[in-house]
């Protein structure tokens, strides 16, 4: 997939052009693209003059990045103890039959990217989804679709 050389600039022109910007620049193009897609991190490396394998780098090093397109909604499954105890698995099969997809893949057309996390932390509200950052707690399988296609 090929992006526009203009507009992956306008983004990367939303920072200072300075190697001390690399990490919001990229953040700014994963939030636009969904994914840094190449041509953005080249684009990146000349405008902030650093080398290409730092951008890379910093890129594989973050989870928060990703090298291959995302969805434009990301579903996050805990699977910390609690919430494993409390049906996680049951959950994850629910989104796994429901959208045709399995844990770390995206949707054909790009609108839905699942992945599974140790822990987010709200074992009080386990099981526990996260659908583009909005926490759902105590999340029952007969309602876990409608939760998914809601957001």
């Amino acid at each position: 997939m090929k992006h526009d050389t203009a507009q992956i600039r306008k983004v990367i022109d939303r920072s200072p052009n300075e190697p001390g910007s690399l990490i919001a620049v990229l953040q700014d193009i994963q939030r636009e693209f969904h994914y840094l897609p190449r041509e953005a991190m080249t684009e990146t490396a000349a405008a902030l003059s650093v080398p290409l394998s730092k951008v890379y780098s910093v890129a594989t090093f973050y989870n928060a990045f990703s090298l291959t397109p995302r969805g434009e909604n990301v579903i996050r499954v805990c699977k910390g103890t609690a919430c494993h105890i409390k049906g996680a698995d049951l959950i994850l099969e629910q989104i796994v039959t429901g959208l045709g997809i399995k844990p770390g893949e995206t949707t054909a057309d790009l609108k839905y990217t699942v992945e599974v996390v140790n822990c987010v932390g709200a074992c009080a509200m386990a099981p526990v989804m996260i659908i583009n950052n909005k926490y759902h707690g105590n999340v029952r399988c007969d309602r876990v679709m409608k939760a998914i296609k809601k957001d």
